[in-house]
């Protein structure tokens, strides 16, 4: 069994959303508005629908079709703006969709260039109003081991607890063994954290298990206390706290 809260909201919930919110296409806005609605389509988090009046209408393209959405047919279109185009990226959910949705329009998130909450970008999906994230600082001792190496180990860590995944540990450069690390290439990015600077592989055991740690050098304000710090996957590693190995999440 997780041992970490799990999402409370269900497919289908629909909330206001008090924030200005904008995206961009190329050197053009697509919208900007303060009616948008948070719809949950999976219980994890929501998706932005922004009414279609707030939207430029000449960046939109009429495909001509229709889809049948869970929450109501919507009508397909795509974005147009100068040379860029972006086919199928956007659906105008029509008159017989769930309360409150006709008219509101539903955008593939990487189809614009950049989305904005307030005047602060955003990541990967809308944040979600009933998602927490604390950075805590701590004294409990922290070691991870892969194949009974230790990789590192920290009386000093920075704890994050995120609504919905397990808790991550983030460590003090000093206290992890870069010997057995391999920098990768991979850069992932976090709605609430923002943008990994670095990732590393692990050679152990006569293998390298690819992707196991990160970092965020610069993260949002809100998780400043993990700025640098190392961070594991508690899923792929064996992760001490105070001597108790932590079952692996899910």
């Amino acid at each position: 069994m997780n041992d970490y809260p799990r999402p409370v909201t269900r497919a289908g919930h629909v909330e206001p959303v008090p924030r200005r919110i904008r995206a961009f296409l190329g050197a053009h806005t697509l919208f900007d508005t303060v009616r948008a609605r948070y719809v949950w389509e999976i219980p994890h988090y929501p998706q932005y629908y922004v009414p279609v009046e707030d939207v430029d209408a000449g960046l939109l393209v009429d495909e001509d079709r229709e889809e049948r959405q869970p929450l109501g047919t919507a009508r397909v279109h795509g974005l147009r703006a100068g040379e860029e185009t972006r086919p199928g990226a956007a659906r105008v959910f029509t008159k017989d969709a769930a309360e409150g949705l006709a008219g509101l329009v539903r955008f593939d998130w990487e189809a614009p260039d950049a989305w904005f909450e307030e005047d602060e970008e955003i990541f990967v999906h809308p944040r979600s109003p009933y998602t927490r994230v604390d950075a805590l600082r701590s004294t409990r001792n922290v070691r991870v081991e892969l194949g009974g190496v230790t990789l590192a180990e920290s009386s000093a860590p920075v704890l994050v607890f995120e609504t919905g995944l397990p808790a991550r540990y983030y460590l003090e450069r000093t206290d992890v063994d870069f010997s057995l690390l391999v920098p990768s290439k991979t850069r992932t990015a976090c709605p609430y954290k923002g943008r990994t600077s670095a990732y590393w592989s692990v050679r152990a055991g006569g293998r390298t298990h690819e992707d196991l740690a990160w970092c965020y050098d610069f993260p949002t304000r809100q998780l400043l206390p993990i700025a640098g710090l190392v961070c594991f996957y508690s899923e792929k590693t064996d992760t001490y706290v105070d001597g108790r190995l932590l079952p692996r999440p899910e």
